[in-house]
């Protein structure tokens, strides 16, 4: 049964070696007009009217050789070696006084841990993500029950399956966001997760792409690219491929100062505070290093700036 599983897998590969994450309708997004690094710059000492809770929806364990890349000069230097690195899984709550309630990521259905076949998670991607080692601390219907009114939407920072894994108690009526390309940009890689995106997200909204510009080559989008999400300067997304192809970050003014969520560009404090990519997780290593590096300049100019990472705090 075990060969006859792998032969199955291979000849999947074989035959969609370049297909896109999903084949999920995707649209431009409506929401959102371009900007500019320095104009958003110009705003971000600025105290601004976004509340952000940060959740942590799930404790997990996983590998640190795909959170972090080992082969780093500075991880080398550190001496650090592979081992189950413990994590949290992070969904963000957006107030906006005039625009209403989002999140930014999912958090984790309860459904996941108690029944993920009946969410069309396979066999393959159970294998390589260690479910049992997950525990759900506040799930994405108990977030989503904080909010009475509901939500206006949700902004992913990238669409992995631990990032939609809330899916299923998102209503199917919620707008959801995304960098551009970040379904359909090909991949042989995408073939062994493709079934599951795609189950996670049937029946619900379109996904609607941030208008990011690509870069020279036509191809990947430019790092540090801006857009103005409600076009008032209290919430930006920004361009920062490499972990995926549409990975995005988010950054919010709130009366306190600035919030950046870096998603998986970083998933470690130890990889941003040495400046390290992620590794076996993250599918363009040189490119999510150029991204993380941007990231951090940014917050370098903006000392004020708390920095809320993929999965440490």
């Amino acid at each position: 049964m075990r060969r006859a599983r792998w032969l199955l897998a291979i000849a999947i590969l074989i035959l969609c070696q370049a297909c896109g994450l999903s084949d999920h309708p995707v649209a431009r997004s409506s929401l959102g007009k371009t900007s500019s690094l320095a104009e958003m710059e110009r705003l971000l000492d600025l105290p601004g009217p976004v509340e952000v809770e940060t959740v942590n929806s799930a404790d997990w364990i996983v590998p640190l050789s795909g959170l972090l890349n080992l082969r780093s000069a500075a991880a080398q230097a550190a001496h650090l070696v592979d081992h189950p690195e413990p994590i949290h899984v992070f969904a963000h709550v957006l107030r906006h006084p005039t625009f209403g309630t989002y999140l930014v990521d999912t958090g984790v259905s309860q459904q996941l841990i108690d029944d993920p076949g009946s969410l069309g998670i396979s066999w393959l991607v159970r294998k390589v993500m260690p479910l049992g080692k997950m525990v759900v601390r506040s799930g994405t219907a108990e977030i989503l029950a904080r909010s009475p009114g509901g939500i206006q939407g949700v902004f992913f920072t990238h669409l992995h399956v631990d990032h939609i894994s809330g899916m299923p108690d998102i209503p199917g009526n919620v707008p959801l966001y995304v960098g551009r390309g970040e379904s359909t940009q090909t991949s042989f890689q995408n073939a062994f997760v493709r079934g599951t995106t795609n189950h996670l997200l049937e029946g619900k909204a379109d996904l609607r792409e941030w208008p990011f510009q690509l870069a020279e080559d036509h191809k990947t989008l430019a790092i540090g690219d801006v857009v103005d999400i409600f076009g008032d300067g209290s919430a930006f997304a920004i361009s920062v491929p490499g972990h995926t192809p549409g990975s995005t970050a988010y950054i919010l003014r709130t009366p306190k100062g600035p919030v950046l969520l870096t998603g998986d560009t970083s998933h470690t404090r130890w990889g941003w505070e040495h400046g390290v990519e992620p590794g076996s997780y993250t599918a363009d290593q040189a490119s999510n290093l150029k991204s993380l590096l941007f990231l951090k300049d940014v917050a370098q100019r903006h000392p004020t700036m708390a920095v809320r990472l993929g999965h440490q705090n």
